[in-house]
């Protein structure tokens, strides 16, 4: 208990004395708590396509899509549009069924990466709009980017939360930045239809990669950095939203 007190304490202090967005480049390193800027030059992105196999996601039952399946697709096209200016891995290229610790594990094994996992939403049916899931200090920036280029595809949004700093498996674990993104809610009757869309997806895809891009390029984008937590990994025993 007392190491993990003097942890969090130093960890404060260097948070407080870390550079605002837009610093230079960070270590390629991987590393357990993520309490420093954001990576720019950073050589690898692992795209994670939410789901699959035995397990589907969110199904919309406005138009029957499966989110696995529009998960992949999205993540294909981020890949096309990243292709030849970045390595990209692939968390899954197919149907199949991929254990969120075993996910953990893989992304872990990469220095020089990042990893941003691909999701669509369900929720309340007023509920609409894209959603990003952070939790380290050096994924701020990268969500910070991600949100604002997805809030200028989505036509309209009421009742998401935005930017969320929340503890999960594929924003705390792994050693590596990391983000999870919500595309829209396949719950809300006209956002489900427009996910259904493979021209809507193409432009999620286009911001996705953009803010991928812009990342790499500039680093953090201007701003404070964001006070680092010293919490133990998620777990699967953990309450929801913790």
């Amino acid at each position: 208990m007392l190491r993990v007190l003097l942890l969090g304490v130093l960890a404060w202090v260097l948070g407080s004395c870390a550079p605002t967005g837009g610093g230079g480049t960070v270590s390629w390193n991987r590393d357990e708590w993520g309490h420093r800027p954001g990576p720019k030059g950073f050589t690898t992105v692992i795209l994670d396509a939410g789901h699959g196999g035995k397990d589907s996601g969110a199904v919309s039952r406005h138009t029957g899509a499966r989110e696995k399946d529009l998960a992949l697709d999205t993540v294909r096209r981020v890949k096309a549009k990243l292709d030849g200016q970045v390595k990209v891995v692939l968390m899954r290229s197919d149907d199949t069924f991929v254990d969120l610790d075993e996910r953990v594990r893989r992304a872990s094994q990469r220095d020089g990466a990042i990893l941003v996992s691909v999701h669509y939403n369900s929720g309340a049916s007023a509920m609409r709009g894209p959603e990003l899931y952070w939790w380290r200090v050096d994924s701020w920036g990268l969500a910070t980017r991600l949100q604002r280029n997805l809030e200028r595809v989505v036509p309209g949004e009421s009742g998401n939360r935005g930017q969320v700093r929340r503890r999960l498996r594929l924003t705390r674990n792994p050693e590596v930045p990391c983000v999870l993104v919500e595309c829209g809610y396949l719950s809300h009757p006209g956002e489900a239809r427009l996910c259904q869309d493979a021209t809507y997806r193409d432009r999620l895809a286009a911001a996705i990669a953009s803010a991928i891009l812009d990342q790499q390029r500039a680093g953090d984008p201007a701003g404070s950095l964001p006070r680092p937590i010293t919490a133990p990994p998620s777990r699967p025993t953990d309450p929801p939203g913790s």
